[in-house]
């Protein structure tokens, strides 16, 4: 089957066989396809669209591009279950939702990403915790789900490989946003993970890739389609990012963030909104709870009891981070030199956020990545981040920065000012949970 054909039929509208995907999937991977045809490829499934029928076999034919992992011998007593985020500033739903699901009784094998664009990265989170090792060896990261319950860990080389092969290029050939192709991409590797349930947190607003509520939906309904087309059940909710999630935003400090909400120190209301939802509905996916109500008072049993804390914990130090994070986290995250405390000059109301601006900035300070080869400096960022909606007078804290020089959180500092929008009105509050899609 030549490669040229199969890019003409799509080129053409129509649309292709299940033989014809999967002959473009392994040329992805025994590199028969050449650069520029895979980019021709993506170029016309990007405008003549795909099917759903087209995209579950483009996923399940991804899935099978490399290992799915099998956990039936480790004997689990549990459903496997996931959760996946579009992704957002200041989002470490995950850092919670995993021990939250496992102290219920699930097991969450979460395969993990690094911050893309103005968006922060789980990964690049967990590697702040010293020693966490985000890429273990088969024996420890089974050993970690089985006793721990969960267990976030990056993608290996052996999973789904056609997807990295495929996103790379269609990250240099303005491909990316196809929702056919963002939908395998992200489902090919849940698949391969090996789960039996999954929520997607499709993100929308000025802080998300999906701008508007439409596109937000049109996502969201393609990932639960074809996602339950390709035998995984999921569901999904759009959630709001018109401003940070959480008070915080950079990797150390979102980590100090998550141990003070699932110690019950401090859980910030939007937050703590999406992370129950979201557990809940894995609850439910799982059979661990009969229904929404009996959800939502086992994931409030998890964190007041301390259940979730302790899985969390127990699953730093199963992939190599200190026993003791939990119960000293200051001694062990790193700190920046420099804090500085960022100060309303008028009263008002804070009526908006310029979120995916200040997901920038925290990149400014050296958060995180302008290409791939960057390293990421783990203790800068914003803590104490004013929610929108607040009012305040002169002098109150709108944010403290935390940077590696006094040039670094001036200049962050400044940039902090322009993201925020003030008014003598309080706005109108918007529903962190905007919609969900089954």
């Amino acid at each position: 089957m030549l490669a040229q054909e199969v890019i003409r039929r799509k080129r053409d509208g129509h649309a292709l066989s299940d033989a014809e995907i999967r002959e473009f999937v392994n040329g992805l991977v025994t590199g028969s396809w050449s650069e520029g045809q895979i980019a021709a490829m993506a170029m016309a499934m990007l405008l003549r669209g795909m099917t759903d029928a087209e995209t579950v076999a483009l996923t399940q034919a991804m899935t099978r591009s490399g290992a799915v992992l099998d956990w039936s011998e480790l004997d689990l007593n549990g459903p496997v279950l996931d959760k996946h985020s579009s992704g957002g500033v200041g989002d470490k739903v995950s850092l919670m939702l995993a021990p939250i699901v496992a102290a219920c009784g699930g097991f969450v094998p979460m395969i993990s990403g690094r911050g893309l664009g103005h968006t922060g990265g789980t990964l690049d989170k967990l590697e702040s915790i010293p020693g966490y090792q985000i890429a273990p060896d088969s024996n420890r990261l089974r050993q970690a789900l089985r006793t721990a319950g969960c267990a976030i860990v990056g993608q290996s080389a052996e999973l789904a490989p056609a997807d990295q092969r495929l996103y790379a290029i269609r990250d240099v050939t303005a491909t990316v946003e196809s929702t056919a192709l963002i939908t395998a991409s992200i489902l090919s590797k849940k698949l391969a993970a090996g789960l039996q349930g999954l929520v997607m947190d499709v993100k929308t607003g000025n802080g998300a890739f999906a701008a508007t509520l439409e596109d937000a939906h049109t996502l969201a309904q393609s990932l639960v389609r074809v996602a339950n087309g390709a035998g995984l059940p999921t569901r999904a909710w759009i959630t709001d990012m018109n401003q940070v999630l959480g008070d915080s935003c950079g990797n150390a400090l979102e980590v100090h963030e998550a141990i003070a909400f699932l110690r019950g120190d401090r859980q910030e209301p939007r937050l703590l909104e999406v992370t129950r939802t979201l557990s809940a509905e894995l609850l439910q996916l799982g059979g661990l709870a009969s229904d929404q109500v009996d959800a939502l008072e086992r994931v409030d049993t998890a964190l007041s009891s301390g259940k979730a804390l302790e899985r969390f914990a127990h699953m730093v130090h199963s992939l190599g981070g200190p026993a003791d994070l939990c119960d000293a986290p200051a001694r062990y995250l790193p700190v920046a030199p420099v804090q500085l405390e960022v100060r309303a000059q008028k009263a008002g109301f804070v009526t908006a956020m310029a979120t995916r601006d200040l997901g920038l900035a925290v990149i400014e300070l050296g958060g995180g990545r302008h290409k791939a080869t960057d390293t990421v400096e783990p203790s800068v960022g914003f803590a104490n981040v004013v929610p929108v909606g607040q009012q305040v007078e002169p002098g109150d804290t709108l944010a403290v920065v935390h940077a590696m020089n006094v040039a670094a959180a001036e200049a962050a500092q400044t940039r902090l000012l322009q993201c925020l929008t003030f008014g003598n009105v309080a706005p109108q509050p918007s529903e962190v949970l905007a919609q969900r899609v089954v």
